[in-house]
């Protein structure tokens, strides 16, 4: 976004948190306007949902902003902190040129497909026997990452379609995007925020209230660890 700050038209980033209540509700739990994010800036905003009345996170996903999962971690001891998956993916083929992305990605998906942590590891292994060479960097993030890539491997297959990926929030940046892409600056962050909050809640009223399986799901996250 581009809001007047201080007599400077500065280019600023909206962030938004998406949640999935225990009623399969989603709801948008905020919208945060910042110049520059930081480990502080994400403290203070899971601190505020904390403030504002969550009780508890099971499970957040998030694509690897800095800070972040360790602000969850800070507030919520107890949650798991899912690495995007699709996101993983797409930072691992931006190393890879426009001829072997085919190829690698097909070998990258035993990884992320396994039926458990211990055979994600082996074909991670067995993917970098073949690729490193030329590609050292796509096997070393995932290994830099990995104790936030598999926590979604302990669960059965429906509830892993719920968690693997930030794609319910790339979906809902979209519609925004699309809303504000004819308008020119706006004159002050508030201004920014009425837009984005009644444009939120006209779209909130159309959502369907209900994940597919949600049941099964909810029987699983709801076991004690």
């Amino acid at each position: 976004m581009k809001v007047r700050d201080q007599g400077v038209v500065r280019n600023k980033s909206v962030y938004i948190a998406l949640g999935v209540t225990l009623a399969r509700a989603k709801e948008v739990l905020g919208l945060w306007i910042e110049q520059n994010e930081g480990a502080k800036f994400w403290l203070k905003v899971v601190n505020e949902l904390k403030t504002r009345g969550v009780r508890d996170i099971l499970i957040a996903c998030c694509d690897g902003l800095k800070g972040f999962p360790e602000a969850i971690e800070a507030v919520f001891p107890q949650a798991v902190v899912q690495t995007c998956i699709v996101h993983m993916i797409r930072n691992s083929l931006r190393f890879v040129s426009y001829k072997d992305r085919k190829a690698v990605a097909k070998e990258l998906r035993p990884v992320y497909t396994a039926a458990s942590r211990e055979e994600a590891q082996v074909a991670l292994d067995s993917f970098e026997q073949k690729w490193a060479r030329r590609y050292p960097m796509i096997a070393s993030s995932w290994r830099a990452n990995w104790e936030r890539v598999v926590p979604f491997l302990d669960f059965p297959p429906d509830v892993r379609r719920v968690i693997y990926t930030t794609n319910a929030i790339e979906s809902l940046n979209s519609t925004l995007r699309k809303l504000l892409q004819y308008r020119g600056h706006f004159p002050t962050d508030e201004a920014v925020h009425k837009l984005l909050y009644l444009a939120l809640s006209e779209m909130e009223k159309k959502w369907e209230r209900s994940i597919r399986d949600w049941s099964a799901v909810l029987g699983q996250i709801s076991i004690p660890a």
